[in-house]
């Protein structure tokens, strides 16, 4: 991996946390992923698959710049902290001072949605995809799998998923996997923000629940 400079001067700023609220009817589990809408109970949290299939990796297919790359940020931030840069697809998992491992990133309509401070609340292997209410409304494809998708190659979420939650309560904001390599660097009409399989891998073995995550507002927002 290169050894890249990145100086943002925003990059510092800290986001205030815009918290996004659950029903009372989906207050089973914070972590639920919907807004006013009734799901079968016994699909919550979101399963993991029970297969662990192959990661295929598309590294080499990204422009360089959304490779995974070790950076210098010009600013500091505390090792093991994430970093999302929806504005200019990238996320940072923070390595201590001013250095960050750099993942490229996909950010769907969700993704631009949502800024602000968070942690870690749960995390899943080849997870079920349980798709938002207002993407089930909008999307065909969403609403064939409003009970849920189940984990796979071909699921949105990809090969893992990281969900956020702030002060107890879902944010519905994911960090996942793809199932669309070509989407990474983009701007896509669904989602959340998007890894690469094998960079959402990474990240997921380096981070723990309870990890704190800054998302930055962005000018779309």
């Amino acid at each position: 991996m290169s050894n890249t400079h990145y100086s943002r001067r925003s990059f510092l700023g800290s986001a205030v946390a815009l918290i996004a609220s659950v029903s009372a009817a989906n207050a089973a589990h914070p972590l639920y992923g919907g807004i006013d809408f009734i799901r079968d109970p016994n699909l919550i949290p979101p399963a993991e698959s029970t297969e662990d299939f192959p990661i295929v990796a598309y590294e080499q297919t990204l422009a360089p710049r959304f490779r995974r790359q070790q950076v210098t940020i010009g600013s500091q931030s505390p090792a093991g902290n994430v970093i999302v840069d929806p504005e200019h697809r990238f996320l940072y998992f923070m390595l201590g001072g001013d250095q960050a491992l750099r993942y490229g990133v996909g950010v769907g309509r969700e993704g631009f949605a949502w800024s602000g401070n968070a942690i870690i609340g749960m995390k899943r292997k080849w997870p079920r995809w349980l798709p938002p209410e207002s993407m089930v409304e909008r999307d065909p494809h969403a609403a064939k799998w409003a009970n849920g998708m189940p984990g796979g190659p071909e699921n949105p979420l990809g090969a893992r998923a990281l969900y956020l939650e702030a002060n107890g309560i879902d944010t519905l904001y994911r960090i996942h996997g793809t199932n669309d390599p070509t989407s990474i660097g983009k701007a896509m009409s669904s989602g959340c923000v998007r890894m690469l399989n094998e960079d959402v891998a990474d990240l997921f073995d380096r981070v723990k629940l309870g990890t704190p995550v800054t998302v930055l507002p962005s000018s779309t927002q």
